[in-house]
């Protein structure tokens, strides 16, 4: 499965680069991630959680960031198990450009995933559609997680959710 699209983000280049360095950050946009620790430079390792159709399975797996220039680009590669579910790998090959409007980005991704063992023989509509839910869910997630919420409203309910995080995830790193 392939596809691509981007996302304007409200936030400057530098901050959305550093977000998507960040374990912290990709731990909190990757749906059903349980854990993610590691760097940028050895990599990371997560745990996801993922039901699939009928197969739910615990990946274990690596993420590792190559092609890194500074500010503009970068390729997510990642790979995990899921013992008898088989296994998932896949990558983004990721592109910031400054957007129209001042202290604007815009991403763009595009995205490439495949599957084996059990989950490749639910055939390539379920699994296509699930990988393409899963793309949509990190970079809507990533968008939310760089920027914050929008008005005071949103950022009390978030504050309450996230018990004291402080508002947009550079807020939070700067304050922190």
């Amino acid at each position: 499965m392939e596809m691509s699209d981007s996302r304007v983000i409200a936030a400057p280049r530098e901050e959305v680069w550093a977000a998507l360095l960040s374990a912290d950050v990709l731990g909190e946009c990757v749906p059903g991630c349980q854990e993610m620790v590691g760097s940028p430079e050895d990599g990371f390792e997560a745990t996801v959680v993922q039901k699939v159709g009928p197969v739910k399975a615990t990946f274990k797996g690596a993420v590792t960031l190559t092609d890194m220039v500074e500010r503009e680009s970068l390729t997510l590669s990642g790979e995990g198990k899921g013992g008898a579910a088989g296994f998932a790998k896949g990558g983004a090959k990721v592109r910031l450009e400054d957007g129209e409007d001042p202290g604007t980005t815009v991403l763009h991704y595009d995205v490439e995933a495949k599957v084996g063992g059990k989950l490749a023989q639910l055939g390539s509509r379920i699994i296509d559609g699930f990988a393409r839910k899963m793309a949509d869910q990190f970079f809507d997630r990533f968008a939310d997680a760089v920027e914050g919420p929008d008005d005071a409203d949103e950022a009390e309910a978030a504050q309450a959710e996230h018990e004291g995080k402080k508002k947009g995830w550079f807020q939070r790193l700067r304050k922190g």
